[in-house]
């Protein structure tokens, strides 16, 4: 999905329908409903960067809410880094330099609407950094029972490579292994919240072959060698080569920040 521009001005009265996210009928409680749509029209470029939003009674309006809900919404999108509120001047849109992207709500918004794949492109760089680091202090750590645990994933792993979806889950399961036996519980819980987002969208999954899915077996099973062994440096290497070459394969066809145009 691309960024939109359906907002005709900071009071405009345009239709929003063909930018909400996907939960946007799903109930929920009314304060949940009005964040989400703004978080989202803000990340899309609805509201584009220095623009007002509408006014308090356009809101209560439009979501058929209390003023005491926007203005509790509001304060929660300033926590996100993406607004401004200024009495007498209303609500304005800060750089995206400044939006937080650890924060669910915006790093989804953000892939849904990352037309060029910059953001999947960071996203793999950080997981990148953070999961070789903790390959390679699993490897020094890992003690026999969490070995064993670590063979029997690549096994389960292997096993599944009849069932796209089941290798899926059982991928994740195989670096979660790793991450909870490396100690690093904050790199953990870093990866654990972007990719988990990261996987709701279908460009970050891409649709892999079957021969895909063997190249993806055969470094798991690399990364579980090296660190069997105790070798820190060979298991971060290896870690590498996974992570980048797996989103280098599966990567769509568009030129980002990772350079080369790539198949998906």
């Amino acid at each position: 999905m691309t960024a939109a521009s359906s907002h005709s001005g900071p009071t405009g009265s345009t239709s929003h329908a063909s930018l909400e996210p996907p939960s946007y009928r799903r109930p929920r409680r009314l304060g949940d409903t009005v964040v989400t749509h703004l978080v989202d029209r803000v990340v899309s470029g609805a509201y584009p960067v220095d623009t007002v939003l509408p006014t308090e009674p356009e809101l209560c309006r439009e979501f058929g809410v209390s003023r005491t809900v926007v203005r509790e919404s509001i304060k929660l999108l300033e926590a996100k880094g993406l607004v401004k509120a200024t009495p007498g001047r209303g609500t304005r849109v800060l750089e995206p330099i400044g939006w937080n992207l650890l924060d669910p709500l915006v790093l989804e918004a953000q892939i849904r609407h990352d037309s060029n794949l910059s953001i999947l492109d960071d996203l793999i760089n950080v997981r990148a950094a953070l999961e070789c680091d903790m390959a390679a202090q699993c490897a020094r750590v890992i003690t026999p029972d969490q070995a064993e645990a670590l063979k029997k994933q690549a096994n389960v792993l292997a096993e599944s490579l009849h069932d796209p979806e089941r290798y899926g889950r059982e991928d994740v399961a195989f670096h979660e292994m790793i991450m909870l036996a490396s100690g690093n519980r904050l790199g953990h819980a870093i990866i654990h919240g972007i990719h988990a987002k990261a996987r709701l969208s279908s460009r970050y999954n891409g649709d892999p072959s079957r021969e895909e899915h063997l190249q993806s077996l055969a470094e798991h099973r690399q990364i579980e060698s090296m660190i069997l062994q105790g070798d820190a440096q060979g298991a971060a290497a290896a870690m590498r080569v996974h992570i980048v070459g797996s989103w280098a394969r599966r990567r769509p066809g568009v030129r980002g920040a990772m350079g080369q145009e790539s198949g998906s």
